[in-house]
């Protein structure tokens, strides 16, 4: 562990002693960007405060990450396997209950925990983050701001602060300042955000970093050569795209059906199964599984991973004009962004804008981008000159 990765761990520690010597309760935020080992800081205060004898849990928002983590921590444990929940299942928990509770990727807290599976003697209007923040003496939540990708998800640092606030509760605040996603490239992460309109100073030039490649294919076909090539050479490598095609279940035989098309080349979503589909990996497991290149990941399956090559196809939702990013919400298939009483075009375009941050940070290697339009296409050539 290194630097505010270690002052993290060191901190929710000191905390939770502190917490149970005075009967207290305190709310610690960490933040960082993709790569910035917040999952790191999550996984080690897990496996140090169980080796202390504390109650402690891990929660996501996510099915993707918690069932992976399930069968990577958990493997041959089935007791390490119910240390990992979903951020929905603390509606009835006892109050403190628990000595810590880490909540990983916190930017995918929800309005409320009810959904259609609730039992009618739990549905209420009580905040997520309430139930979170009750459950234990020493809540810990670890988010990006920038990974906010869906309508109703609300954990930024400052509405966590506020909420604890209002409870008369102090919270504390640590941010991983490093990056060590994406080859250790700083410079990419920021380039990414201001060329999609997410930092200030607008679009510049791919400046170049020797830890970390950037290309631009010219077709979705070269795109899929380069990373296979990639592949030959022992790197891992997916692909993913904006959610701008239907996503159609599985035929009866079980066969996915191609509906990622452009022009003459096509291919399937990653499978909505929690079962291996063919080739197909389950759907939680696509981005670590082998089989998983053979489909195209969106954001919900990508989000919270990592691989060796990125590449991202830009789909018309997301294209170029007037020397910047301009979102095209009608072009978006997404059905959680097709409410326009209730989400306003503001919020998607924001949140379409995250989404794109989210999938072009995946990789530790290099990234490789493709744009479904010609203008776009044109003006990342013009920004990032391969070598």
């Amino acid at each position: 562990m290194l630097g505010e990765q270690q002052l993290a761990v060191d901190l929710v520690l000191h905390a939770v002693e502190q917490a149970r010597q005075a009967d207290s309760k305190q709310v610690i935020i960490v933040t960082g960007g993709p790569g910035s080992g917040k999952s790191v800081v999550a996984l080690s205060l897990v496996g140090e405060l169980a080796r202390r004898g504390r109650a402690v849990l891990h929660a996501t928002g996510s099915r993707s990450f918690t069932q992976t983590l399930r069968k990577v921590a958990g493997h041959r444990a089935p007791r390490v396997q119910k240390m990992f929940k979903y951020f929905n299942q603390f509606m009835s928990a006892e109050r403190n209950s628990l000595d810590v509770l880490i909540l990983d990727e916190a930017h995918r807290i929800r309005e409320t925990s009810v959904d259609r599976y609730t039992r009618a003697e739990l549905r209420t209007d009580r905040p997520q983050v309430d139930e979170l923040i009750a459950a234990a003496r020493v809540p810990v939540f670890l988010l990006d701001e920038h990974q906010i990708v869906r309508p109703g998800e609300m954990g930024s640092l400052e509405q966590i602060e506020e909420y604890a606030k209002s409870l008369g509760l102090t919270s504390r605040h640590v941010h991983l300042g490093e990056q060590f996603r994406c080859g250790g490239s700083e410079e990419y992460v920021l380039w990414t955000k201001r060329l999609l309109g997410l930092a200030e100073g607008g679009p510049v030039p791919w400046p170049g970093d020797p830890q970390f490649e950037v290309q631009v294919a010219d077709s979705p076909e070269e795109l899929e050569r380069l990373l296979a090539g990639q592949m030959e050479r022992g790197y891992s490598a997916r692909m993913t795209a904006g959610y701008c095609w239907s996503w159609s279940n599985a035929r009866d035989d079980g066969s996915l059906v191609n509906d990622v098309t452009i022009n003459n080349w096509s291919r399937p979503w990653n499978s909505k199964s929690d079962r291996r589909v063919g080739d197909a990996p389950p759907a939680p497991l696509w981005a670590t599984e082998d089989g998983g290149f053979n489909q195209v990941g969106c954001v919900y399956t990508a989000q919270g991973f990592e691989y060796d090559w990125n590449g991202v196809i830009f789909g018309p939702d997301l294209v170029w004009r007037d020397g910047r990013f301009t979102v095209k919400r009608e072009a978006n298939r997404d059905p959680d962004l097709k409410n326009t009483k209730k989400i306003s075009d503001i919020r998607v375009d924001l949140l379409i804008r995250n989404i794109y941050k989210v999938l072009l940070t995946r990789g530790m290697v290099g990234t490789i981008l493709y744009s479904t339009d010609a203008e776009t296409k044109q003006a990342l050539h013009s920004l990032i000159k391969t070598k």
